[in-house]
């Protein structure tokens, strides 16, 4: 018989991130949020691996994953069962939508990777590789000019949702001009009112100095949002001025390949990334695996750029969920979704897939 032992599962929970959903189940049992003997596993392998090493353990009907677990296709097909990612973005589990009762963390990284996007403009406007590189030699005549950041340079923040709300209104109080991208532009209007200034795609690349790309990745053909090569290089191409280009979401709305060849060719003058396309992948190829794809074939030469500092172009493992604030929100806004499937009777979350 299946072993039936814990009410929620946890996986893929590294770090503070394990302490602090230990923490915060524990304050929801003694607020009396959780149901009497909830029981919970908290562990950091990811779901296949767990199951792997304890096969005759059974799922619960609510598991809490990141982007690396797989549900088995049981799980899935009992239908009913409640996923919470603990990720702010969901491209990674949306065709489950309609199958599972799927949600995600929609707050906890709000400042963090609006912060991480921040990050980045200062280091490529201000060429700070190429003044590191300089001060090997302390040479301060042959320093290039860097990009001083004012009113008069445009920053497009495409996608102001929570995150990119966020990025809108740092980019602002650093004095830029801002202005917003989004394919919900007139429904986010009535919320946001005149607090942002939404343009058409198509006038943003012809005025734009600077892109912030904080879309969610929808990778469904048939969405009307769907965004993979959503930054193509024709589309890059058209820009009015020089670029800087900032990714904190997904690599596959900004494919790797367009965005080397605009940098080498000088339409793009500045590049950072925290994300890249087909991470799986690209982390063998970092770490020796052959490949002839493009995109990956790229993504690692601007990753040896950056960390060369051979050209103005920042990398990094995306990050936006390690800051200290950031581990502590996740957990505790994880345990909301929790509490809400067992205030609902393990029927739904209060917030789920497809949000739009």
């Amino acid at each position: 018989m299946a072993d039936h032992r814990y009410d929620v599962m946890h996986f893929e929970a590294l770090g503070p991130e394990a302490s602090h959903l230990e923490e915060e189940t524990g304050k929801a049992i003694s607020a009396g949020a959780l149901p009497p003997g909830h029981s919970f596993l908290i562990t950091p392998l990811t779901l296949q691996r767990y199951l792997e090493a304890h096969p005759g353990i059974a799922l619960p009907r609510l598991v809490t994953t990141k982007t690396h677990s797989v549900l088995p296709e049981g799980f899935v097909a009992e239908g009913g069962q409640g996923l919470i990612t603990r990720s702010a973005g969901y491209d990674h589990v949306e065709q489950l939508a309609g199958q599972l009762h799927v949600t995600s963390l929609r707050e906890y990284c709000v400042d963090a990777v609006a912060q991480t996007a921040m990050k980045f403009m200062y280091a490529s406007a201000g060429l700070l590789n190429h003044y590191c590189s300089n001060t090997r030699r302390f040479d301060r005549e042959a320093c290039q000019a860097f990009l001083s950041l004012g009113p008069s340079v445009t920053a497009t923040v495409f996608g102001v949702g929570k995150i990119g709300k966020r990025i809108y209104e740092l980019a602002l109080a650093n004095g830029l001009t801002v202005q917003g991208v989004d394919l919900r532009a007139e429904t986010l209007s009535r919320s946001y009112g005149d607090s942002v200034r939404f343009v058409s795609k198509d006038a943003a690349i012809a005025t734009t100095d600077l892109i912030i790309n904080a879309m969610n990745l929808t990778r469904d053909s048939a969405n009307p949002r769907h965004n993979v090569d959503y930054f193509s290089r024709e589309y890059l191409a058209k820009a009015g001025k020089k670029l800087i280009f900032i990714n904190v979401t997904r690599g596959e709305i900004a494919p790797e390949a367009g965005l080397l060849d605009l940098y080498r060719t000088g339409k793009i003058m500045g590049i950072g990334l925290d994300v890249f396309s087909r991470e799986a992948a690209f982390t063998e190829v970092l770490l020796g695996a052959a490949t002839d794809d493009p995109d990956l074939v790229a993504a690692a030469a601007l990753t040896r750029m950056a960390l060369e500092r051979t050209g103005n172009v920042y990398v990094q493992p995306h990050q936006g969920f390690n800051s200290d604030i950031a581990a502590r929100t996740k957990a505790a806004e994880a345990l909301k979704h929790v509490v809400a499937w067992f205030r609902n009777d393990c029927r739904h979350f209060d917030e789920e897939l497809p949000y739009y």
